[in-house]
This record gives structure tokens, C-alpha cells and sequence, in this order.
């Protein structure tokens, strides 16, 4: 086969694998089983930072009990948050190779034993704490980036948003319902019975997985006609194999194992990368300072009301991403509608993951994203002059509210604009985002007490927004130059092909 003629052919990546039929549709599918499948995937990433954030109430407790001083039980967070940022490095490429449906249980079967373990530990063995905490956040942290490799299988570009929306609801809620229920549990049952909690409902979603989540990956099941084996059959088949249209469906063909580090090759990526990992950092130094804040500046409260204070920030991220879904949704056919006027109706490909390199698909998902920028900068200052100013305790509360919706309106735009970016790669690349966005918040919070203590809060939130808008000129690089990249890799896969034959 010559050069030109395969490129003529490979309209998309090698990681799509579906020229041979971009007339079908991209996932066999129906709406209302894309929303089931998502529901599924955004219910167990609520594990990875429920499971996180639940424990904080109960340091106090532990530093008692283990008899160890504040920061060696701190040691346990910082362990989890480093495990929480390198674990989807292995299980989402593996899930990218191998299937997503049984990572997906696995990760949730390891959360569940070391939550055993956990409720279990001697309290003379701190050791044993720590390994265990290290086992905890390597089952739970992958399950965000398996989810965000269903997205990206079984959804097209233009319905993508929408689905990222509502599918990070489930991993944002979780600063925000675990210290109320785990200040609950604490206060109530003893901290043990926080584990116990957790070993019931990771058990349930691992069940809830085995029962009703078919396999999405594409190199196992192509569109969703093809019957794979056994292992990647629910056990409840609701979700229709939709086997009858799979004698005209060809399977994709195996890829081989692509190394998750190699995507930091790719300079869009890594500055998309970053820029998220900044506002992620800033949001999480918000959460983590919430609780020692206000139990300074409101001295009326007490453990369980700090706890309740952490649900307007939580019920913010909730809005922000189901908001933030139709925003990316509705932009995408706003740039949809001037691209077909420009170019024609027949360049324009609405049922395949394959938008072309004319398509400006950064513009798409980044257009309306400086108009929350703004917003978001000056609420979180905001807010800091609040806490200093010690006004009424409703007012923190109101901007907490914002920060939390904004910041899911500026993330997720950058988030689902990876999964374009990377087809075909949805678990690795969220992998990376995840390995990025958990290293920068472990330094935010690890020296977020330190800036308040010598800055106050007025001028730490002036600082640590500052620093979003230093990181802002980054989104228009990549609005400029992404298309210059895509061509480049598309031109390195076509390269790789004609090796190859």
C-alpha cells in the first residue's frame, strides 16, 4: 500500500481504529444506555476522593489512639495523595490495553480489602496503617481515570461535554460528603467504623459493577456490537450487547501497549495538563483549609457543623458540573454550525470520534472558559478578604458556593478536551491529569497553613488566585497552536502505519 493511499484511508489515529467504518455510528449504544453506563463509572469515581476525605475528621482520633504526634498521621494523607496520583498510571493504561470493565473491579475489590484491613489495624501497629492507607488510594484513585475512558469509548465529541459533566459530579462530591459523614461516623460509631462504611459501600459498587457494566473498550467490542468474552459480560445483561448488527461490524484491531509517560511528549497536552493541575491545587487548598479556618474565625462551631460547612462548596462543584456540561455541549455545535458554513456539511464527521485537523477543537471546548476564569479569580480573592474581615459566616459560605461551581466550569472544558485530544487513550491520559493535578495539590496543601499563618488569609487567596491568572495565557497557546500539534501526530501515526506495511 502506498504512502498516499493510506493516508487517504487513516482518517483517524490508529488509537480510533474505525476508519474502515466512520459511516456507522460511532457506538451502537442509545442515549439512555450512554446515561446508564455513565451513571455507573461516576458512581464508583466518587471513591477516590470520598475515601480521602472521609478519614480527615478522624486524625485527631488516630493521633490518639496510634499514640503519634499530628505529623506522623499526616504522613498517611500525604502517602495516599502521592499512591493517589501514581496508581492510574499503571491501571489506566492497563484498562486502555486490557478492558475497563474488569480494572474497574479489581480497583474496587482492593479498596474493599483495605478497608478491611483499616478497620482491623492494631492500633500499636502504625506501620501497618500506613501500608494500608498506600493499598486504599491504589485501589480507589483509578477509578476517575477508568470513568473517564468509558466517556471517551462510547461518546462522540459533540455529546461528550455533557457526559463529563455529569460524570464528575461523583468525584467532586466527595470533599464535600466525606467530612460530614465521616465527622459523623467518627463522633458517633469510633473511627473504625469509618473503614467499616467504606467496606460496605465499595463492596456494593464493586457488586453493582460485576452485575450491570458491559465492557465499552473499543479493541474489545468496537462500537458495542461485538460479543466479547465472559469476563467482559455483566452478569445482568441490561444493557443490550446489540449483537444482531455485528455481522457488517469488523473488530478493531489490537494496539500495541503505549507507555502513559510518552503523552508528556506531547506540549498541548502538558500545558492543558498543568493549567488544570493549578486550579485543581487552588480549589483543594480551599477544601483542606475550610475546617481550621473557620473553627479559628467562628469559634461557635464544632466539629459536626464544620463538617456541614464543607457541603456549599460541594453542592457548588455539583452544579458547576452539570452546568458546565451544557455549556461544553452547546459551544461545541456553536462551533460546529460556523465550521459546516466555512467548510461544508460533508467535512464535518458528527458520528465519529475523528473531527479532522481543520476542526478547532481547542476553540470549541476553551471559548467560554475565560468568562468563569474572571469570575472564579475574583470570588476566590473574595473570599480570602472574608475569612479576614471575619464577616458573617454566610458570606464565606455564598462564595464557597461560586469557587466550587466555577472551578468545575474551568476544569472540566480542559478535562474533556484531553479525551479529544487523545483518542483512543481516555484512562492513560486521564492518568497523567491525575498524576499532575494530585502532585500539585499535595504541595498546596502541604504549605497552604504555612502562607495562611504568615500571610493571612486576605492575601493568600490573592496570591494563590494570582497565580491562576499568571497560568492563564496557557489556554491561548493551546488554542493556537493545538491544531499544529494534532496535524504533527496525525502525520507521526500515518508515518508509523506505512512502517508498518
Amino acid at each position: 500500500m502506498t504512502p498516499s493511499k493510506l493516508e487517504e484511508q487513516t482518517t483517524t489515529p490508529p488509537s480510533a481504529a474505525d476508519a474502515e467504518f466512520t459511516e456507522r455510528p460511532y457506538s451502537v449504544y442509545t442515549s439512555k444506555e450512554k446515561w446508564f453506563i455513565v451513571t455507573l463509572v461516576s458512581f464508583a469515581g466518587i471513591f477516590s476522593p470520598f475515601t480521602a476525605n472521609i478519614y480527615f475528621p478522624a486524625i485527631p482520633t488516630l493521633t490518639s489512639v496510634f499514640h503519634k504526634s499530628t505529623e506522623l498521621i499526616n504522613l498517611t494523607v500525604t502517602m495516599y495523595m502521592v499512591l493517589q496520583g501514581l496508581s492510574p498510571m499503571f491501571f489506566g493504561s492497563f484498562a486502555d490495553f486490557h478492558g475497563r470493565r474488569p480494572i474497574f473491579i479489581l480497583c474496587l475489590f482492593v479498596l474493599c480489602l483495605s478497608c478491611v484491613g483499616l478497620a482491623l489495624v492494631p492500633t500499636n501497629a502504625y506501620w501497618l496503617l500506613m501500608v494500608l492507607r498506600c493499598l486504599q488510594a491504589t485501589g480507589s484513585a483509578s477509578t476517575i481515570a477508568l470513568g473517564a475512558g468509558v466517556i471517551g469509548d462510547i461518546a462522540v465529541p459533540s455529546e461528550r461535554g455533557g457526559f463529563f459533566g455529569f460524570y464528575s459530579l461523583g468525584p467532586m462530591l466527595g470533599p464535600a460528603l466525606g467530612p460530614v459523614i465521616g465527622g459523623a461516623l467518627s463522633d458517633g460509631l469510633g473511627w473504625r467504623s469509618i473503614f467499616w462504611f467504606l467496606c460496605i459501600a465499595t463492596g456494593l459498587a464493586c457488586i453493582i459493577m460485576l452485575l450491570f457494566l458491559p465492557e465499552t473498550l473499543r479493541q474489545i467490542v468496537g462500537d458495542g456490537s461485538v460479543v466479547p468474552g465472559p469476563i467482559y459480560r455483566p452478569w445482568i445483561p441490561i444493557i443490550s450487547c446489540h449483537s444482531t448488527a455485528a455481522s457488517n461490524f469488523k473488530r478493531p484491531p489490537k494496539r500495541k501497549f503505549k507507555n502513559p509517560l510518552l503523552l508528556f511528549k506531547n506540549l498541548d497536552i502538558v500545558m492543558l495538563l498543568f493549567f488544570n493541575g493549578i486550579v485543581y491545587s487552588v480549589f483543594y487548598a480551599v477544601t483542606a483549609s475550610i475546617s481550621s479556618l473557620f473553627a479559628d474565625i467562628y469559634p461557635f462551631l464544632n466539629d459536626s457543623t464544620i463538617g456541614l460547612c464543607y457541603l456549599a462548596i460541594g453542592f457548588g462543584t455539583a452544579a458547576g458540573s452539570a452546568g458546565a456540561g451544557k455549556v461544553l455541549d452547546w459551544d461545541f455545535q456553536r462551533m460546529k454550525k460556523v465550521y459546516i458554513e466555512t467548510h461544508g456539511s460533508k467535512s464535518m464527521k458528527t458520528e465519529s470520534n475523528d473531527l479532522g485537523d481543520d476542526f478547532p477543537i481547542e476553540k470549541a471546548r476553551l471559548m467560554s472558559m475565560s468568562y468563569s476564569m474572571v469570575v472564579l479569580v475574583a470570588t476566590g480573592m473574595g473570599y480570602g478578604w472574608c475569612l479576614q474581615k471575619k464577616v458573617h459566616i454566610a458570606a464565606p459560605l455564598v462564595l464557597q458556593f461560586i469557587i466550587g461551581a466555577l472551578s468545575m466550569a474551568v476544569m472540566n472544558p480542559t478535562q474533556t478536551l484531553i479525551l479529544d485530544l487523545m483518542p483512543g487513550q481516555g484512562s492513560s491520559v486521564t492518568a497523567c491529569n491525575n498524576v499532575v493535578r494530585c502532585l500539585l495539590g499535595a504541595v498546596a496543601v502541604s504549605v497552604i497553613d504555612i502562607i495562611l499563618s504568615s500571610l493571612g488569609p486576605g492575601f493568600t487567596y490573592v496570591l494563590l488566585n494570582g497565580i491562576i491568572v499568571i497560568s492563564m495565557p496557557l489556554l491561548y497557546l493551546v488554542i493556537e497552536l493545538g491544531p499544529r500539534f494534532r496535524k504533527k501526530r496525525r502525520e507521526a501515526d500515518v508515518q508509523t502505519l506505512v512502517a508498518r506495511s
